[in-house]
C-alpha cells in the first residue's frame, strides 16, 4: 500500500512545481526559472527550481525531490517505523520577495516511509516585515476552510498551534512569522485521507498568498524598509539552519546541499543589537505582530 501510494505522490508533487513555477513565472512578470535536475548518490533525486533577480521575487526556490535508501541507525532512531530502509518525496519552496512590504512565504509537502510505517507531512506559513492585518487575516482563513472540509480527521486549531510552535526560534524566544498550519507524522492509519488532504491543501498554497502579492507589489516603500527587511531575514537564517527539521533531514541523508539551502534569502543583514525606536512599525512587529492569535477569526 505505502509504496503505491508512494508513486501517487510521486506524480502528484512533480505534477505541482510545475503548476506552481508557472503561475509564480505569471506573477512576477520578469525572470523565469532555472532548473538543476540532481541525482543524490544513496538513491533518487530530483529537480531544483530558483528565479532571481525577478521583478517581484528576489529569490524564489521550488523544489521537488524523491529519495530512497538506507537511514544511519542512529537517525532512524528518531524516526516513526523500523529498520532503515526509507522512501520520501515532496515539494518545498521558499519565495523572499523583493519589496518589504511583500511577506516571505514557505510551503512544504511531503510523504515518508520508514520500514512499517508511512505517513505525510507539512504546511506552510508568512513571513511578513510589514504585516497588513486583511493579508494575514486571509492567509489564516484559506487554510481553515481547506481543514474545514477535512474534519474531524484534520483539526485547523492543532495545526496552527503546531505551526506557531513549530516556526519558533527558541534561542531569541520569538516567533518567525505570523503563522499558518504545520503538520507530521500524520495517516498512519488512513494514508488515503491523509492524501486527500495534501492535494487539497496543497490547491491552496497560490490562492492564500497571490492575492497578497498582488496588492503589496505596487505600493512604494523606503530605503529605512528594506534596511528592516534585510536585517529580519537575518531570522529566517537562523531558524533555518538552526531549528528546521528539513534542513537537517536533507543533510542528515547526504541531501544536494545547494537545494536545501534555497531556502535561505539572498541578501541579509546583521546588526549587533539592533532595537527599533519604541512605538515605531519595526517595533510592533515583534510587540504585536509575532504572538500568536486567532487570525481566522478576526472580525467575525
Amino acid at each position: 500500500m505505502s509504496q503505491t501510494m508512494h508513486a501517487r505522490a510521486v506524480e502528484f508533487f512533480r505534477g505541482l512545481q510545475d503548476a506552481i513555477c508557472t503561475a509564480l513565472e505569471a506573477a512576477d512578470g520578469g525572470r523565469t526559472f532555472r532548473e538543476d535536475a540532481w541525482t543524490r548518490p544513496g538513491g533518487g533525486g530530483g529537480r531544483s527550481r530558483v528565479l532571481e533577480d525577478g521583478t517581484v521575487f528576489e529569490k524564489a526556490g521550488v523544489n521537488f525531490s524523491e529519495v530512497f535508501g538506507e537511514f544511519t541507525p542512529d537517525f532512524a532512531r528518531s524516526m516513526p517505523g523500523d529498520g532503515l530502509s526509507f522512501t520520501a518525496t515532496g515539494i518545498s519552496l521558499v519565495l523572499h520577495p523583493r519589496s518589504p512590504l511583500v511577506p516571505t512565504v514557505h510551503m512544504n509537502f511531503r510523504m515518508l516511509t520508514h520500514g512499517s510505517k508511512a505517513w505525510f507531512g507539512g504546511g506552510a506559513d508568512l513571513t511578513p516585515y510589514y504585516p497588513v492585518e486583511e493579508d494575514v487575516v486571509h492567509f489564516h482563513r484559506t487554510w481553515r476552510a481547506v481543514c474545514a472540509r477535512h474534519a474531524p480527521a484534520v483539526d485547523y486549531a492543532k495545526m496552527k498551534h503546531d505551526c506557531d510552535e513549530y516556526f519558533y526560534l527558541k534561542h531569541r524566544a520569538e516567533a518567525r512569522g505570523v503563522g499558518g498550519i504545520f503538520f507530521d507524522h500524520f495517516g498512519f492509519d488512513a494514508l488515503d485521507a491523509a492524501f486527500d488532504f495534501v492535494r487539497d491543501a496543497a490547491a491552496q498554497f497560490l490562492p492564500s498568498y497571490l492575492p497578497i502579492v498582488g496588492r503589496c507589489k505596487g505600493l512604494d516603500s523606503t530605503p529605512e524598509q528594506r534596511f528592516f527587511q534585510e536585517y529580519r531575514r537575518g531570522r529566517y537564517v537562523e531558524y533555518n539552519l538552526i531549528w528546521d527539521r528539513g534542513t537537517l533531514f536533507g543533510l542528515k541523508t547526504d541531501g544536494r546541499v545547494e537545494s536545501i539551502l534555497m531556502s535561505l534569502p539572498p541578501v541579509v543583514r546583521y546588526v549587533y543589537d539592533y532595537r527599533p525606536a519604541p512605538g515605531s512599525r519595526e517595533a510592533e512587529l515583534t510587540d504585536y505582530w509575532l504572538k500568536p492569535q486567532a487570525w481566522a477569526e478576526r472580525g467575525e
